[in-house]
């Protein structure tokens, strides 16, 4: 595909449009932003119907529907001026225009699964827009690819993948409800890490609305650009309306189990041998960790709890001899482990009945929204059994349930990529990913600063055993404590640098590189939006 034309009358409109004087932000704007839009679209008719503004009854349950994190479900957040959830990419096109024209930043949001909001909040203002109704999939089984908008979720792809082929799958998240959008834009990784690499790794090509409002694929965006959006994060580059994934294959048969074990069980010797595992496991075999503190140790005292969480891809005959031969320690044994589907596993995996209707795929408003802070590291060296007792001392100092953390082992395929073959540069070397989490209901957000305080302790006590200049950290698990941009005004390079080595390493450079050539105005920026150099 190439650049979409423009009619002549457009053209002209475009380049008024942008020389015309700055037009301040008034309460006529809606109006007149609704008028834009009809002025810029190809399907004009429908649009009055895709605008919510806060006068419409509607409005609140629009935006609130797929705001996972409560934190920044109050009255006193930041909202957009307008949401616009568009259906054709021509609408996508006008509301870029648009938003240009008057002067308001854009939101970007898929599934609305931001750790920090910034799909959905600004402290300017602001227009989102809302890819909910941009969600189709469209699976070739016979050519193993498939093309899933934006605003599809990762449970969406997998239903679609699902009813055409009992034997593709896709290297995407645990959680179905994220949308492929965010997900896919930071990189993406699920319990096929290991065999197959990240989300982003198997995405082939883009369609992607740039800052002047052109649709471009990876021939007419240059493979710089293609680089730039599978792994840089969203909300930089763009509006990527829809990505072209490369399927990958999976047995008819897959194992699941899950053990659990308490302190009292030796999960502290089990925890550190796990460390050990990762490079020499084979690529079929995905074991991660979650660990969480429970009363349930003797006389309902505290303790840890570790959970083995496992996928194997093939039988449970040969997944007791590897874990016989690698992992003895663990004593699994058939009676902990179950055969089932690739889709069944992708049920199990995200807490439903394996036999249940996989209709439930196709939810996209989660029932688990919590309260919630996260954050995240990579470790490149075994921690001691002594730091490990040093970190169950801490969670012992937050509330019962309240902490986690989710280990993820890497190695296998994630090794054999070079660490600049896309930004997300954490490769070969990395044991393992750690997930920090606090997550609660009681009190809502007026606990808030006692368990955001908990965890920052925690992360600063993790500093001497996790990687290290930079302490690296993942784009997607977006953590606004490692540094951020200005919220008003322009961020310099040696700003921005201060978190954007931590998430990309290296390739910060060229991602700041690609900002320069495709939107050196900065017109998509947030947060932790990658600048352009000028700036």
């Amino acid at each position: 595909m190439k650049v979409q034309n423009f009619t002549m009358h457009r053209h002209l409109a475009c380049l008024l449009l942008f020389s015309a004087p700055f037009v301040a932000f008034a309460m006529s704007t809606p109006v007149n932003f609704l008028q834009c839009l009809s002025l810029h679209s190809d399907n004009a008719t429908s649009i009055s119907t895709l605008i919510y503004t806060p006068i419409n009854s509607t409005y609140s349950s629009v935006l609130d529907i797929t705001i996972q994190n409560l934190r920044f479900l109050t009255p006193s957040a930041p909202k957009p001026l307008l949401i616009v959830t568009p259906l054709h990419v021509s609408h996508v096109q006008a509301a870029i225009i648009c938003s240009r024209w008057y002067g308001l930043q854009m939101r970007i949001r898929s599934g609305g699964h931001d750790y920090e909001g910034l799909s959905y909040l600004s402290e300017v203002p602001f227009v989102m827009l809302d890819m909910v109704n941009l969600r189709s999939v469209a699976v070739d089984a016979e050519d193993e690819t498939a093309w899933v908008q934006s605003g599809a979720t990762v449970g969406e792809l997998y239903y679609r993948i699902a009813e055409k082929s009992k034997t593709l799958g896709f290297p995407a998240g645990v959680c179905p409800t994220v949308g492929v959008g965010g997900h896919f834009s930071g990189g993406g990784y699920g319990m096929l890490l290991r065999k197959y690499g990240l989300a982003a790794d198997n995405v082939i090509d883009a369609q992607l609305v740039d800052a002047q409002g052109r649709l471009l694929d990876r021939e007419s965006m240059g493979e710089d650009l293609f680089w730039a959006i599978r792994g840089g994060g969203g909300g930089s580059f763009g509006v990527v309306v829809s990505w072209k994934v490369k399927l990958v294959p999976v047995p008819s048969t897959v194992t699941v189990f899950t053990l659990q074990r308490t302190l009292e069980q030796h999960a502290t010797k089990l925890v550190h041998q796990w460390q050990l595992l990762g490079n020499n496991l084979p690529n079929d075999l995905f074991m991660r960790v979650i660990l969480q503190s429970h009363n349930s140790g003797p006389n309902r005292t505290r303790t840890m709890q570790a959970s083995f969480n496992t996928l194997y891809l093939g039988g449970v005959d040969a997944l007791l001899e590897v874990t016989k031969s690698s992992f003895p320690e663990l004593n699994v044994t058939r009676q902990d482990c179950t055969e089932m589907s690739w889709i069944e596993s992708i049920l199990y995996f995200a807490g439903f009945p394996i036999e249940g209707p996989l209709e439930v795929l196709l939810n996209r408003s989660s029932n688990t929204k919590l309260f919630f802070k996260h954050k995240s590291d990579y470790v490149k060296e075994p921690i001691p059994e002594s730091g490990l007792e040093g970190m169950w001392e801490r969670f012992f100092e937050e509330d019962e349930g309240v902490a986690q953390m989710i280990w993820n082992h890497y190695g296998g395929k994630m090794s054999e990529i070079s660490e600049s073959a896309l930004p997300f540069p954490h490769r070969a070397g990395v044991l393992y990913k750690i997930q920090h989490l606090t997550s609660w209901t009681d009190g809502g957000n007026e606990v808030a600063s006692k368990h955001v305080s908990w965890i920052r302790s925690f992360y600063s006590y993790m500093a001497q055993y996790v990687s290290k200049s930079p302490r690296e950290a993942y784009i997607n698990y977006r953590d606004l404590d490692i540094g951020m941009n200005n919220v008003k005004g322009d961020t310099s390079y040696k700003q921005a640098r201060v978190w954007g080595k931590k998430y990309f390493k290296n390739n910060f450079d060229r991602l700041v590189h690609v900002k320069t050539a495709v939107d050196p105005g900065n017109f998509f920026k947030h947060e932790q939006s990658i600048p352009p150099f000028s700036f």
